[in-house]
């Protein structure tokens, strides 16, 4: 699948699933624009996808701030003159039970980042794919599709993403803008490391998602990066409103 002259918008894109999108877009010859908040991880991904193709435009922001979101769509476009995929890929995960007297703070938080930033960045770029006939791919989560114990934030701003995308499917399919949800499992990321589990708690937690896993295996960042490209091809030129669920048969067991 060559990806030659588009342009990619990947949030999230200092690591893990957002920085194997990346990559993998790069390779098959794409322009790409990578957000995230952490400097020195975006960096490093600027690195390795300038060894395998087009320099990327490495934009440092925090997608929950509207100025920054107005600054990620149109620096994008200043830089490459169009847009033609967006990856909503960036996220965060929070615990919390609704007894817990912080729970609307982190329901807040946790919405703002996964759910409404989304939104709004979509809304920002909308203008843009429409021109290009391009489309959207929001990178979900099985939890999007269940419910676990002190996650209800989390289960909720995923459930949230995936009905925003079909909403939105059926308003921008007759201008000619697809849009599509890709609902991850377990993926080996630094998900855990990032919300500060020690070293003994994370191996604890991959254990248990293998043991939980029908296929006995936790995926590759970039399993859903080839999927990701997939959708954005024109090998999927009829699929819009659809969510593609990669977990190695998680869900089958919940």
């Amino acid at each position: 699948m060559s990806f030659n002259n588009k342009v990619v918008l990947v949030t999230g894109a200092s690591s893990g699933i957002g920085a194997a999108i990346a990559l993998k877009f790069a390779e098959e010859g794409a322009n790409v624009a990578i957000v995230g908040r952490k400097v020195d991880k975006l960096k490093n991904v600027s690195e390795d996808i300038a060894k395998v193709g087009n320099k990327p435009l490495v934009i440092a922001a925090d997608v929950t701030k509207e100025d920054d979101a107005k600054r990620i769509v149109n620096e994008t476009v200043k830089q490459f003159g169009k847009l033609d995929v967006l990856i909503n890929n960036a996220g965060v995960g929070r615990d919390t039970e609704i007894t817990d007297a912080n729970a609307l703070e982190v329901f807040d938080y946790v919405m703002n980042t996964n759910l409404r930033s989304a939104v709004y960045l979509t809304h920002l770029a909308s203008k843009h794919l429409i021109e290009t006939k391009g489309n959207i791919i929001n990178i979900s989560s099985g939890a999007g599709h269940m419910v676990t114990e002190s996650h209800f934030p989390y289960c909720t701003s995923k459930a949230g993403l995936n009905h925003f995308a079909r909403a939105i499917a059926l308003d921008l399919a007759p201008k000619g803008v697809r849009v599509n949800t890709i609902s991850p499992g377990p993926v080996k990321t630094d998900i855990f490391e990032n919300k500060g589990a020690s070293k003994e708690m994370e191996k604890a937690i991959w254990d248990k998602f293998l043991e939980k896993s029908p296929l006995k295996r936790i995926s590759d960042p970039s399993e859903i990066a080839y999927l990701a490209l997939f959708l954005a091809s024109e090998k999927a030129v009829g699929i819009t409103g659809s969510t593609y669920v990669s977990d190695n048969g998680f869900l089958l067991g919940h």
